[in-house]
């Protein structure tokens, strides 16, 4: 059996699409020898870029997730809120790992998309400890966050995925749990909620970290997602990283 034929296995015992890591995890089964160079991994995903640029067995569904050339992906409605949450929960994370940084997500069971649960994307278990139990208590249960992946893990950029205004005061006081470190915080929310986002920034108890936080749309949220796919790196959603 070839690579790419261990490739395709593990694809199929996957529902017809994986993940770069579930490819890295499951390839042996396969491909015995798969892991016996000190660049396997690099091997691999040589083996499965030139079979997506030259062959016809592969397809490219997102950042990190590859399919067989038959798999239909998964289409998510915007009305449906659950999927919604947990969609662009995935998209974070998937950006904050080419992003080169560590990723975390409050919800590692949920269903991402095309067989993929956030567990196999999120590169982080548990927060790392970087300060007081209290707050690190308090950050576990924000959607997810980007740590820095050199040095001390310190969180970088926090996400809150905002379905329902009602939930807008909960995450954001949840942010603000880290309002020491140098986070930026991403309020990431259906369009139609952005002006309930700037009024409820203005008031005195939130005015003065109006500037830490920004509000992402989900269209904005999924174009540069989706931009970023295609290999278009201009017009970052993400300047300063």
């Amino acid at each position: 059996m070839t690579k790419v034929d261990a490739i395709e296995r593990v694809m199929l015992d996957n529902g017809g699409s994986a993940t770069l890591q579930i490819l890295y995890d499951q390839i042996e089964r396969y491909y015995p020898t798969a892991k016996c160079s000190n660049t396997w991994d690099a091997g691999l995903r040589g083996v499965l870029y030139r079979e997506l640029y030259h062959g016809h067995r592969f397809k490219k569904l997102g950042l990190s997730i590859y399919a067989l050339a038959d798999y239909k992906a998964e289409e998510i409605l915007k009305t449906d809120k659950v999927r919604m949450h947990s969609l662009m929960e995935g998209i974070c994370v998937e950006l904050g790992n080419t992003y080169n940084f560590q990723t975390y997500t409050a919800d590692p069971s949920v269903l991402y998309r095309d067989n993929t649960y956030l567990h196999n994307l999120s590169t982080l278990r548990d927060v790392p400890p970087f300060t007081y139990q209290e707050i690190i208590h308090y950050t576990r249960l924000i959607d997810v966050l980007w740590f820095n992946a050199q040095c001390l893990a310190f969180p970088k950029c926090a996400f809150e995925i905002v379905d329902s205004i009602g939930t807008l005061n909960s995450a954001l006081n949840r942010c603000l749990q880290l309002q020491n470190f140098q986070t930026k915080f991403y309020i990431v929310s259906p369009v139609e909620h952005r002006k309930k986002f700037e009024q409820t920034m203005s008031m005195q108890i939130y005015e003065p970290f109006a500037t830490r936080f920004q509000f992402l749309s989900y269209d904005q949220l999924q174009d540069q997602y989706n931009r970023l796919v295609k290999g278009n790196t201009n017009q970052s959603l993400f300047p300063l990283i």
